[in-house]
């Protein structure tokens, strides 16, 4: 588990009221455009944790303590704390429903950022084993379910309706941070000829799914897909950039030692 704790943010301790115990936790999202430069930069999603705690904070309306989440997960796997363990929500305002479930934030929108990367769906279920661990009941749900709103989003919500399984290969300990995997086998190359202008296959989403779970997502306006677009080479371009072996040749197009340590 990779946690940003509230120290580390800067921040006090919560104000917000106590509570031991809930029948569970719920998952929401932001509901709102969310940048997709969080997918290139972890620096981005601080600052966006930071800003949603500040604007609540200014809601006088609802008259926020704290940051309404107990915690958020951002698309690079960290579980970023926000009023913590045995701190009541605030996710549904000032009402009752407070007190039934923790919340977790997943750093994701209506627009922009969408489509949560398994490392961000990793770091939610790492909070609810946190949780867990702390009072929290077996309950999981989606914030929709028990007050009217579209939150968390589809593609959360469809998550969490298939119980939020950990993805493969992101590890289960609420202890000890997750350790990559150093014997994967990077799969087959498919050939240059699945990435260029008019093509539509599943080459294209696989290789756009792993430039987003290695940070390199930026120029997706709403994740990546099967066909071939000028955001796909940008990002491939970013990527190649990045490493000293393949500078000399960064067109945005893969070819088989890109791949190869894309997937590495």
């Amino acid at each position: 588990m990779k946690l940003v704790t509230r120290s580390q943010l800067g921040w006090p301790a919560s104000a917000a009221p106590t509570q031991t115990s809930t029948r569970g936790v719920k998952v929401h999202y932001e509901g709102t455009e969310v940048s997709t430069r969080l997918l290139a930069d972890h620096d981005e999603c601080i600052a966006e944790w930071k800003a949603i705690r500040r604007s609540h904070l200014a809601n006088k309306q609802e008259n926020y303590s704290d940051v309404a989440y107990n915690y958020a997960a951002c698309p690079h796997g960290y579980l970023l704390e926000g009023r913590g363990i045995g701190r009541r929500t605030g996710a549904n305002g000032n009402q009752d429903l407070n007190r039934a479930h923790y919340a977790i934030l997943g750093l994701v929108g209506s627009s922009g950022l969408v489509v949560p990367t398994d490392a961000m769906l990793a770091a939610i279920r790492d909070g609810i084993e946190l949780l867990r661990a702390h009072g929290a009941g077996q309950e999981i749900k989606g914030h929709r379910d028990g007050y009217a709103t579209s939150c968390p989003g589809p593609s959360l919500y469809a998550w969490v309706q298939k119980g939020a399984p950990r993805p493969a290969g992101t590890g289960g300990s609420t202890s000890t941070p997750s350790k990559p995997s150093t014997g994967s086998k990077a799969p087959a190359f498919p050939g240059r000829q699945y990435f260029k202008a008019g093509a539509n296959n599943r080459y294209v989403t696989q290789l756009g799914k792993q430039l987003v779970k290695k940070g390199f997502g930026r120029h997706y306006a709403s994740g990546p897909g099967p066909r071939w677009t000028e955001a796909d080479r940008r990002n491939v371009r970013d990527f190649q950039l990045s490493k000293k072996d393949l500078r000399g040749d960064a067109d945005g197009y893969p070819g088989p030692l890109t791949w190869k340590l894309l997937f590495s």
